[in-house]
């Protein structure tokens, strides 16, 4: 069973092309025209041996933030799509990664209820030219598209570009854990009979 999808956004402020390939060995290909997402986004691809393309074109002379909220929006329809009736999967992931001094958690359900719990205090509003408070939007749509719990914990940290790194990091192996089929699962793993 392939568990692919390809999703195609354009608005006046962006045009999105992205695919998603679950079960696939960590590649991606990236072109947002923020740098910082696109390297969060590497690692999140890397560390959930997820493919991802992301083709991205957005009004950035404003700022990132409609490019960032988009690719939110497009990577949850993308994972919802990809996932089908979700029939065998874990559900459920957790991932706690360590970067130099900082330390996150991430947990999730594909449970079909969008929400979006997030402890994090960056020390700086921004990464370079990145707004910090972006992570924020761009987690809160891609819990939303996807309609998947999502719960981001930074435990500790000084580095503003440590603490968001293990986040996405822990995002990719949360994710890689939740959508990892479990043969013992006969259906979907909900008393409900659906996710």
């Amino acid at each position: 069973m392939e568990r692919y999808a390809s999703i195609e956004r354009k608005t006046n402020e962006t045009q999105i092309s992205l695919s998603l390939d679950i079960d696939g060995e960590g590649k991606s290909e990236l072109e947002t025209g923020v740098p910082f997402m696109s390297h969060m986004l590497d690692l999140f691809a890397k560390h959930g041996q997820f493919n991802l393309t992301v083709d991205a074109k957005g009004d950035i002379e404003v700022d990132d933030h409609h490019t960032t909220e988009d690719i939110g929006i497009v990577l949850g329809q993308a994972l919802r799509e990809a996932l089908g009736d979700k029939r065998g999967i874990k559900r459920y992931g957790n991932a706690f990664v360590p970067m130099d001094e900082s330390l996150a958690q991430v947990v999730v359900d594909l449970s079909n209820r969008p929400h979006l719990e997030m402890r994090a205090e960056f020390p700086n509003a921004k990464v370079g030219t990145f707004d910090t408070e972006l992570v924020h939007e761009f987690l809160w749509k891609l819990a939303l598209e996807a309609r998947m719990n999502l719960h981001v914990i930074v435990h500790y940290g000084q580095n503003t570009h440590h603490m968001i790194e293990a986040v996405f990091k822990a995002l990719g192996r949360a994710l890689d854990e939740a959508t990892t089929i479990d043969p013992r699962i006969k259906g979907v793993p909900s008393t409900k009979g659906m996710l």
